[in-house]
């Protein structure tokens, strides 16, 4: 599918400001799209949305289709009465630059179960009605997931494979006993999910009124602990008792010497086509329910991926296993029709992939810091981008431009200043975000996509995500102050001198 030439902003909407401690979708939310438009932004790609799990990644949900109660704006509730003013009298004094999850988890779980006692008492016939067509149109993954959530919650927040025996494995009579022993903690995450994509749609609305375009983003993995794994064990490696035999993960790269163990379960491709890849059909039809365009992540593992057995400790031995291939993607588009995606084909990509990626008709990746360590020929140079091609100065994975100046080798330095013929040996001249950025906006690519630390020049200190790191990611937040008329009109200078507004 052709991508209209434009640009925009990766920003994941826990970054938001605001007094709880983590970005919701609220006021801050809508302020930032009202920038985004008077910017002349089309595009605001975000990361996963789903309810986070170990170490707050949004890579690792307890749901590949549920939305991330965190995000519930309490401001709403409490406008359709749902919160007292009482409620938020004592908010915690939670940093404004930085998200303390597990600060922010505590206080918020019980601030949103108090929202949902005051649901019962309170919502209207009305309400009433629009949550029960919520739970019928969902039953698919709702139940399952409200299910698994009650039961993490009343088994101490430990994984599914912990849990007694005869729920691990979902035994029939043991399910019925559990939900009606947890009715109430089923219907009280329903309601969160009721209320998640309620905010969210209404978010989306007003994106789409300001001609904006939202790219969410598709692990191709899930996580273990969920409940979609929990649910399908039949699609995954597991053996017996619910645990894994092989996990995902990459093997040695430019980001770390032994891979990346991701942990994450492999699929049963074989089982999967033989009912159509009917699973993923339906993950395809909730995502593009919710955001318009698909970033998918580590598309590369559809055509083969790094199989490490369970036992490894790294990522370093492991295999290279054949995916489904171009069939997965026939099998959506026949139920669908022809979806806006974007293949994320960093790392070690082959011919092969290649060939799935262009065959399939998505457009690729590129990554501006990645274009000088090499040669002129390096894929990552603008001068060598095609037309299809979704430009980004660099991910959430990657440090923001200055960090990543600061840090880079010195060849690599060099030959950035010798690329861009603006930076001098000492420093000065133009901003190396401000650098970055031009080469982007500059390139043939349709689509680019810039952070917003670099549209702030921030440094190292608002990376989101180090990989190969188990905590301390994805809390960067930013102060509402930095989305000024002068940022705008800089954003809109560039948009519009480089045929990108829209």
């Amino acid at each position: 599918m052709k991508f209209q030439r434009s640009c925009g902003v990766l920003l994941h909407p826990t970054s938001f400001s605001g007094p709880h401690g983590i970005g919701e979708l609220g006021a801050e939310a809508y302020r930032f799209l009202d920038f985004m438009g008077r910017s002349g932004q089309r595009i605001w790609q975000i990361m996963p949305l789903g309810p986070t799990g170990f170490g707050d990644s949004p890579y690792q949900c307890f749901s590949a289709f549920a939305g991330n109660p965190l995000l519930i704006s309490l401001d709403r509730l409490k406008r359709e009465g749902f919160l007292d003013e009482s409620d938020l009298a004592d908010i915690p004094p939670f940093p404004p630059q930085k998200v303390d999850f597990g600060w922010v988890i505590t206080w918020k779980a019980k601030i949103l179960a108090r929202a949902f006692q005051l649901w019962k008492e309170r919502g209207s016939k009305e309400e009433r009605v629009a949550f029960e067509k919520f739970r019928q149109e969902n039953k698919g993954w709702l139940l399952d997931f409200a299910l698994f959530m009650a039961l993490k919650d009343a088994h101490g927040g430990s994984p599914w494979n912990h849990w007694p025996h005869e729920l691990a494995i979902r035994d029939e009579k043991a399910l019925d006993r559990a939900k009606e022993d947890h009715s109430d903690a089923v219907l009280r995450q329903s309601f969160y999910q009721f209320k998640f994509f309620q905010q969210w749609s209404a978010l989306r609305w007003r994106a789409g009124e300001l001609g904006i375009k939202i790219v969410g983003d598709i692990p191709i993995f899930i996580a273990y602990d969920s409940a979609d794994a929990w649910s399908h064990r039949d699609l995954f490696h597991l053996d017996e008792d619910g645990n894994p035999t092989i996990v995902a993960g990459v093997p040695p790269d430019y980001f770390s010497v032994t891979g990346q163990r991701w942990g994450n379960p492999h699929y049963r491709w074989d089982v999967m086509a033989k009912n159509g890849y009917a699973w993923w059909v339906e993950r395809f039809r909730q995502a593009f329910a919710t955001v318009d365009i698909i970033r998918i992540d580590h598309f590369r593992g559809f055509e083969a991926s790094w199989e490490v057995p369970a036992s490894e400790e790294t990522a370093v031995k492991g295999e290279w296993v054949k995916g489904p291939g171009i069939d997965l993607f026939n099998a959506v588009q026949d139920k669908l029709g022809t979806l806006p995606i974007i293949a994320e084909d960093l790392g070690l990509i082959t011919p092969e992939v290649h060939a799935l990626r262009k065959e399939a008709g998505f457009p690729g990746m590129r990554v501006l810091q990645f274009g000088f360590g090499s040669d002129e020929e390096d894929p990552f140079l603008p001068h060598n981008y095609v037309p299809e091609t979704v430009v980004y100065t660099g991910t959430h994975d990657n440090d923001t431009s200055i960090g990543w100046y600061a840090a880079a080798p010195e060849k690599e330095r060099a030959a950035f200043r010798e690329y861009s013929g603006k930076i001098s040996e000492d420093g000065s001249g133009e901003k190396v975000h401000e650098e970055m950025i031009r080469l982007a906006t500059e390139s043939v690519a349709d689509t680019v996509v810039i952070p917003l630390q670099d549209w702030l020049g921030l440094g190292t200190e608002a990376r989101m995500n180090m990989p190969g790191r188990a905590d301390g990611n994805w809390g960067w937040r930013y102060d509402g102050s930095v989305l000024s008329d002068e940022l705008s009109n800089q954003m809109r200078e560039i948009a519009s001198r480089t045929g990108r507004i829209g």
